[in-house]
């Protein structure tokens, strides 16, 4: 039996790993030509993916490369008023530290069995137990699991939803080597994540294991053509980064030293979610995980969320070996819960953070003690 997954992100690299801790077997088939193909982005604040980790027996390993100092936090005004400092003791429990992308994914990959993930294969179509490939090649499979991302192809086989802008579009860019470069800015931003929060703007810097510190510029209740409007020419990075500052009027000259001091990498990037509480009828020879089943807005579910959806199909699939439709039932009900929940969460955290009295609600936000559970 041919358990076939799309995508090697977090999400179907956990499935494929806790698989193989349960004697089970997989294919990954993964578009990009090799590993190290293009970046994997920034940091993780990895929280409740610790268990998807615990379940693939690599939590220890996780440990030695997770960034404990990266739960710090600076959150400001844009006049530079400091309204929290949270800094972590050396000693403090690893409950929800940061971690490179490109780190956590490479502990994935080196963790299984050398072919299991066979590089170059863009998914195209499947139907009948055949995976058809854009470059004409084709696979068997008796289970797919579409793990291909927010623009998933897999996701059509099981419901036509697509992923809808939410009025959120996002200007990265990011200050190299800082410590050496800018050692003054390096100290105002701190060892973790700096966070400035206007009305309709938001500006979050944040370290990176390779001591590059990556900016994302975020512009609130802004039209789906925004980026193309905005007068923001990506084209010349320069007069990009001049423009962004020009959006920014009245921030303190602190804050947009950060913006001048970039280099030349500008990415912009339009925010979009799938509909909360997303289901489809259980397919018993496809399913998905991660972004392709469940996008949600970017604030620290995501990634925890494919992880999680891993390792709950990795140990439902190998409870019920060659019963596909039980295992992915069972799966799909867990996770339709546990996911819907994660997206209420982080659409409320996108309200908040577009309002016009956002900083305030954020501070009450991170300072208010949670309520213990029942």
């Amino acid at each position: 039996m041919t358990i076939a997954i799309v995508g090697a992100g977090l999400g179907g690299l956990t499935l494929a790993r806790v698989l193989h801790v349960n004697g089970v077997e997989a294919v990954v088939y993964e578009r990009e030509p090799a590993r190290d193909a293009r970046g994997q982005g920034g940091m993780l604040d990895i929280h409740s993916g610790q268990r998807a980790l615990r379940e693939a027996g690599l939590l220890e390993q996780f440990f030695t490369i997770a960034r404990g100092e990266g739960q710090d936090m600076r959150l400001l005004q844009p006049d530079g008023t400091l309204l929290l400092q949270e800094d972590t003791p050396d000693d403090a429990p690893l409950l929800r530290p940061e971690v490179d992308r490109a780190d956590l994914r490479s502990l994935l990959l080196d963790s299984l069995p050398e072919g299991t993930v066979r590089w170059g294969h863009a998914f195209q179509s499947a139907a009948d137990g055949l995976l058809h490939f854009t470059d004409g090649r084709t696979a068997r499979y008796d289970l797919l699991v579409g793990a291909d991302g927010a623009q998933s192809r897999v996701r059509k086989l099981l419901t036509p939803a697509r992923p809808a802008p939410i009025g959120k579009n996002v200007v990265e860019i990011g200050i190299p080597d800082i410590d050496r470069t800018h050692p003054d800015l390096a100290a105002m931003v701190g060892r973790g994540t700096y966070w400035v929060v206007g009305d309709g703007i938001s500006l979050a810097a944040q370290r990176n294991g390779d001591g590059r510190v990556r900016i994302g510029v975020s512009f609130y209740n802004t039209p789906e053509n925004w980026l193309a409007t905005s007068g923001i020419p990506f084209h010349d990075p320069a007069a990009a980064r001049a423009r962004l500052i020009d959006l920014l009027p009245g921030w303190h000259p602190r804050i947009t030293a950060l913006i001048e001091a970039c280099d030349d990498q500008v990415m912009p990037r339009s925010i979009t979610i799938l509909p909360i509480g997303l289901t489809w009828p259980s397919n018993p020879t496809v399913t998905l995980l991660g972004d392709a089943a469940h996008l949600m807005p970017p604030t620290g579910q995501g990634a925890n969320m494919a992880l999680l959806d891993g390792a709950v199909l990795g140990r439902a699939l190998a409870a019920h070996p060659g019963d596909f439709a039980t295992a992915v039932k069972e799966y799909e009900r867990e996770m339709f819960e546990r996911t819907s929940a994660a997206a209420r969460r982080s659409a409320d955290m996108h309200e908040m953070q577009r309002s016009p009295d956002a900083a305030q609600k954020l501070l009450a936000f991170f300072t208010t003690p949670a309520t213990p559970a029942p």
